[in-house]
């Protein structure tokens, strides 16, 4: 199989877990390599995204290397398997990596969850308040970039749509609620739809009031994206640089608390309810 000049970032997630394998197991690139009888530069390459590895020479490494997770080598192995291209493949070259990245992220996810400050989630997002949105990049966005944007921000909430919906929890903080993005109507008609949303089985939806005070994680956006393994969740962040991802064990723990505790504070879902239809009236 030839190289990948830019592998996604799940596949470099699958590259990144086999390497913590190899190097749980004390084993070299070397002796790896010999595993599978290729060239000893061939696994540096196969655990950056850069070659594909299959279905199963992951099985194999994954046996010699001693990992003993079972769920967590298929899942893997179904990592490996996947051939078929995400219809956000379609936006490559024009977008960002980074945009297609978190539409794959989400795609794959058996639940999200969601916090944020200043804006509100990307998925719950109506056209017009996207629209009003992307006008205010800096510098200004050409047409076929911001249609292009819009586009995609609106094709990720087709997971809401699946016969199996992916879950999904959102904490709004109160700024997010009260920013009239598009003015009073746009900004109405948005939080009307968060609610009609919130409504649904798979949805949770809870507000941070202003009155709550200070709070962890203030003023970032975060999405939680859980696999069927813990091993293999992600954390995405948003900065103004672009789109950061976290995978480091650590750092998803210490997201996961910093969530717990942000949903203490929130309301419960029909009093959140309430909340943002209380807002809707005032605009």
């Amino acid at each position: 199989m030839p190289p990948r000049s830019t592998p996604t970032a799940r596949q470099q997630r699958l590259g990144a877990e086999l390497r913590k394998l190899r190097e749980q197991s004390g084993m070299s690139t070397q002796q790896a390599a010999a595993l599978l009888g290729v060239n000893r530069t061939r696994i540096p390459n196969i655990e950056a995204g850069r070659f594909p590895i299959s279905a199963d020479r992951v099985r194999t490494l994954a046996c010699n290397y001693g990992c003993p997770d079972s769920e967590l080598v298929d899942l893997l192995t179904a990592m490996a398997q996947e051939r078929e291209t995400g219809w956000w493949e379609q936006y490559r070259g024009l977008l960002p990596a980074g945009l297609l990245d978190l539409a794959e992220l989400e795609h794959h996810s058996t639940q999200l969850v969601v916090a944020v400050t200043a804006h509100l989630p990307g998925l719950f997002q109506t056209e017009d308040h996207a629209r009003a949105l992307h006008a205010q990049a800096d510098p200004p966005l050409p047409e076929q970039d911001f249609e292009a944007r819009v586009e995609l921000r609106l094709s990720r909430q087709a997971i809401f749509e699946r016969a199996t919906p992916t879950p999904i929890t959102a904490v709004i903080h109160e700024a997010a609620l009260r920013m009239q993005f598009g003015g009073r109507k746009v900004a109405r008609a948005q939080l009307e739809h968060i609610v009609s949303q919130s409504e649904r089985d798979n949805t949770t939806v809870r507000v941070i009031p202003f009155e709550a005070g200070a709070f962890p994680g203030a003023g970032q956006s975060i999405t939680y994206a859980a696999a069927a393994v813990t091993q293999l969740d992600t954390v995405q962040l948003d900065s103004a640089h672009g789109i950061l991802f976290i995978d480091a064990d650590m750092q998803i723990r210490r997201y996961r608390g910093l969530l717990d505790r942000m949903g203490r504070l929130a309301l419960a879902p029909e009093k959140s309810r309430d909340f943002i239809r209380a807002v809707a009236q005032q605009l």
